[in-house]
């Protein structure tokens, strides 16, 4: 067992291990240590522990000092150079013509040399590029070419999960991920959909791979015999989340049937079925058989409410029969009094206007014929006889007056010179 520290860097999340002598570093400090690049200032991430001599890469290198306020002022002193170094590169870059893609630059401790981080499609040639950055910053310049995984794992971002990038937030390393992992899983193979920020399959495909394949070595192969509680059949498909397997079964009756059992519940043809299946068998008869007393009793409950409603319905119903012999005998009688009302208003409108015309003093209309007779009784004195045809003919030419407002007609005045 050898003790040591976890250190991490600004450039990645891997953790590194270094020896910590006799210091007391605590979670958090900040520590100098030696690297292959020269001097760096790192965070302690583990505290010390005792860890196996095999999970350690050798030569374990010790810590150089404990960080103090000179040397954090140091760091954010360069770091603060890093924009400006960063807009000198691109500007160089273009200058020159060169097919690349800068990602990152970053200040060693002690400001003794500066590394771009960049990616590119090929071989680029940037030793003119060296010159002009090294005559402008005046200091040493290392340009390292990166691929697109650790483009995602300097830049970070948001996945399709909606957290930060795994790569960004706590991989160590990173491990092989193929698209036979995407199709034992029974994921889409769309590129887009199983495609990280990095354009490469996603890293989180081999988290659960080892689970996948310990479920799939106990299920029993597509095309295979297995026995069942229904009969022997064949397997169809196999789903390793649901750890439940699709037996297609033949029936007595001749029809072809595709269950789901759970695989623990199958067995090779011959071999007896374990104990959990006839139990789950019982359970599910069971269910059945309470599921059919429920809709029964639900039935007959229904039928009792719907009898005690149609109860009061018949007797509402059988009341307004009794009723309605009365209403029509009273509707039959109101319209002879209707009609009896018309005559009686026509007997008193023919009574109105001979009251009317006794009240005024006009001669009733069968008093006319009365005029011959005095033709008849004259006829004998013709002067008589003259006198009363000029009374008539002057009758006959009068103009007839027309009564406004219906007023009744006032009797005929004798001329004087008649």
């Amino acid at each position: 067992m050898v003790k040591v520290i976890g250190v991490k860097f600004k450039t990645s999340g891997r953790v590194y291990y270094f020896d910590p002598l006799d210091l007391d570093i605590h979670t958090g400090d900040g520590v100098i240590v030696e690297t292959a690049r020269g001097l760096e200032f790192g965070e302690v991430t583990i505290a010390p522990k005792e860890v196996e001599e095999s999970e350690i890469v050798a030569p374990l290198k010790p810590v150089t000092r404990i960080a103090t306020e000179e040397d954090r002022r140091l760091r954010a002193q360069y770091a603060a150079k890093e924009e400006e170094a960063f807009q000198v590169c691109l500007d160089k870059i273009t200058a020159h013509g060169l097919d690349m893609k800068l990602v990152d630059v970053e200040y060693t401790f002690n400001g003794s040399k500066v590394v771009f981080y960049f990616t590119a499609d090929e071989r680029v040639d940037f030793r003119e590029l060296v010159k002009d950055l090294a005559y402008s910053l005046k200091t040493r310049i290392e340009l390292r070419q990166i691929g697109v995984r650790d483009e995602a794992k300097m830049l970070g971002g948001i996945g399709p999960c909606g957290r930060l990038v795994c790569c960004k937030a706590f991989l160590d390393d990173f491990r092989p991920v193929s698209i036979k992992m995407a199709k034992e899983q029974n994921l889409s193979l769309s590129p887009t959909k199983i495609s990280g920020l990095c354009g490469r399959l996603m890293c989180c495909l081999q988290y659960e791979q080892s689970a996948y394949e310990a479920i799939r070595s106990c299920m029993p192969k597509p095309g295979k015999e297995v026995n069942t509680i229904d009969g022997v059949g064949v397997v169809v498909e196999n789903n390793a989340i649901t750890e439940r397997t699709k037996v297609r079964l033949t029936m007595e009756d001749g029809s072809i049937d595709v269950r789901e059992y759970p695989y623990t519940h199958l067995s090779a043809p011959g071999e007896p079925l374990p104990e959990a299946a006839y139990e789950r068998k019982k359970a599910e008869n069971d269910e059945k058989d309470s599921n059919a007393n429920f809709r029964k009793e639900a039935a007959n409950n229904s039928r009792k409410i719907i009898r005690t409603n149609a109860k009061p319905q018949n007797q509402a119903q059988k009341q307004p029969e009794m009723k309605q012999p009365e209403k029509q005998q009273g509707n039959q009688k109101q319209p002879e009094k209707q009609n009896q009302q018309p005559k009686q208003d026509k007997t008193n409108a023919q009574q109105k206007p001979q009251n009317q015309q006794q009240k005024q003093g006009k001669p009733n209309k069968p008093a006319q014929p009365q005029k011959p007779v005095e033709k008849a009784e004259n006829a004998a004195d013709p002067q008589a006889a003259k006198s009363i045809q000029k009374k008539d003919n002057n009758r006959r030419r009068r103009p007839k007056r027309r009564n406004p407002n219906n007023a009744p007609k006032a009797p005929d005045a004798p001329k004087e010179n008649s």
